[in-house]
This record gives C-alpha cells, sequence and structure tokens, in this order.
C-alpha cells in the first residue's frame, strides 16, 4: 500500500534528476582559462588595494601613532620617562604602510 502512494513521487524526483543533471565537459585549457582570468581580476585587485585598503590602514595608523605618541608625552610629563618604543614601531609601520603602494 505505502508502495503506491511514494511511487508517483519517486517517479516525478527521478524525471527532475535526470531533466536538470547534465555532464560537465571541461576544455582542453583549463589552467590557461585561469591564469587569463587571474590577469584579468590582478590589475582590478591591484587598484582597489592600492585606493582602498591602503588609505584605510594609513589613517588608522596615523590616528594610532599621534594617540601613543601623546599618551607616552602625558606619561613622560608625569613619570619623566619617555618611552619611544610604541610610537616607533607605530611610525615606521606607518612609512612602511605609506610607501607600499609605490
Amino acid at each position: 500500500m505505502q508502495l503506491k502512494k511514494w511511487f508517483p513521487v519517486l517517479c516525478l524526483a527521478l524525471l527532475f534528476v535526470s531533466l536538470y543533471s547534465s555532464t560537465a565537459l571541461a576544455d582542453s585549457n583549463v589552467a590557461g582559462a585561469i591564469e587569463q582570468t587571474w590577469q584579468a581580476a590582478a590589475g582590478q585587485i591591484k587598484s582597489v588595494v592600492n585606493s582602498v585598503v591602503f588609505p584605510a590602514i594609513d589613517l588608522s595608523l596615523a590616528i594610532l601613532f599621534f594617540v601613543k605618541l601623546s599618551t607616552a608625552y602625558l606619561d613622560y610629563r608625569k613619570h619623566g620617562q619617555f618611552d619611544f618604543t610604541a610610537p616607533a614601531i607605530l611610525f615606521f609601520g606607518l612609512i612602511f604602510s605609506l610607501t607600499a603602494p609605490l
């Protein structure tokens, strides 16, 4: 009894599977197509990174540098010792990120 209920559903499912399944044949030069696509996209990726990502990093590092420099100065006024380590690391990171697109 149960088989009579499910038989049309099973037949319909098999029909859909056979209609929508097709064989995917690769072209003979798949690697060449991938390299061509990557070469086309590489220029766009480079322009986005140079015009969006690096300026965002530069802005963040500049803000962090000036904040750290001011807190180091306030610590100098309070304790009499100036810590160069954190501002120097941020400064050289900022110089590196400013010159990276070149």
